[in-house]
């Protein structure tokens, strides 16, 4: 099937206005820009406009607007003459310095989502666009079955991990009530160029990039995704007669000893990886983190909830089902997405 063979005519042409929130974002960022190519008129929102740390990466030629994603009413007027909403924001931690700033990260999703798909059927909106999250989806004891969009998580040991899975469900919830017509799209571990501040996902490389996992890899895989590659699956989902849920997963997810051997080799400067750890080992992770933030001055990636969630279970989910009611496949191979991720983590470092 070729990609968007099966894109809804009356959308494409009639819906080319579009809100993106989030639009600062590694996601919103680029599929801002991928809007503009395709010739949609773009409303981006971030959380304040006169915030030039904010709005700067942004390209001309779009309208910026003020939004706080939690409050209805403001999403109301924001998405006034809207055909397409793509609700991006969130905020995205794995690791998360006191229970404060984790309740506060779930209640912008949680909230953010409500807000959303309430906006849209006050205003009548075509389509609802949400960014969930692979973490919706059940990690499982290695070896265990193959997972899919029908499958949702129970696990909510990792605070994001919560936020996501309540935030998707609030939404198909409303969604329903008030005959939304919604659509979630589910990015694994996003790569890739076109962020302006580090992810939880891109610290990753930027943890392997200072020797993060030069004494040892963690025994687990990465759910990798190019952020190019998410743009286009949410472009489709737009504009697509399907619905439902879609993962977004490269056809193969590597491990992370892998992972630290393709940015070694994109880039020799990047330490090899040590052997492949131990589950026992996964114990000790947050305080190697701690050693090596400290130390080398590498993001915080790993703490005890993260470990438990983790430990001796793998990513088994495919991206079938976008492929075949998408037209979507990954186009960006694994190591020009690392290599264009370490390019971009270098220049913010300058």
């Amino acid at each position: 099937m070729e990609r968007g063979s099966r894109r809804r005519g009356a959308i494409m042409e009639a819906s080319r206005k579009a809100l993106v929130t989030g639009a600062n974002g590694h996601i919103g960022n680029n599929l801002v820009r991928a809007l503009l190519q395709r010739g949609y008129t773009v409303r981006a929102s971030v959380r304040d406009a006169r915030d030039a740390a904010k709005t700067r990466a942004l390209p001309e030629g779009i309208e910026v607007v003020s939004l706080d994603v939690r409050d209805e009413e403001q999403f109301v007027r924001v998405s006034e003459g809207i055909d397409v909403l793509f609700h991006v924001a969130a905020t995205y931690k794995n690791y998360t310095a006191s229970q404060a700033e984790a309740e506060e990260m779930v209640r912008d999703s949680v909230e953010g989502a409500r807000a959303a798909v309430m906006a849209a059927a006050r205003n009548r909106i075509r389509r609802v666009v949400l960014t969930s999250s692979v973490v919706t989806i059940p990690l499982v004891p290695r070896g265990g079955p193959a997972t899919t969009e029908a499958d949702w998580r129970t696990d909510f040991t990792l605070p994001y991990h919560r936020g996501k899975t309540l935030a998707e469900q609030e939404a198909w919830k409303l969604a329903k009530e008030h005959g939304v017509d919604l659509v979630t799209v589910l990015p694994g571990a996003i790569l890739g160029p076109g962020f302006t501040r580090g992810t939880s996902s891109t610290d990753v490389i930027e943890s392997i990039r200072l020797g993060g996992m030069k004494n040892g890899a963690p025994n687990a895989n990465f759910p990798a995704v190019d952020v190019r590659d998410v743009v286009e699956g949410h472009i489709l989902a737009a504009e697509s007669s399907a619905g439902g849920r879609f993962i977004l997963c490269n056809d193969r997810l590597p491990q992370l000893a892998e992972l630290a051997r393709v940015a070694h080799e994109v880039d020799p400067e990047v330490p090899l990886p040590g052997k492949v750890l131990p589950d026992f080992a996964l114990t000790f992770g947050p305080l190697l983190d701690w050693l090596n933030h400290k130390t080398r001055g590498a993001p915080r990636t790993v703490g005890p909830e993260f470990v438990a969630a983790v430990r001796g279970k793998e990513w088994t989910m495919s991206n079938q089902r976008a492929r075949d009611e998408l037209g979507w496949r990954p186009t960006i191979p694994l190591e020009r997405s690392v290599a264009d991720t370490l390019a971009t983590l270098k220049s913010l470092h300058r």
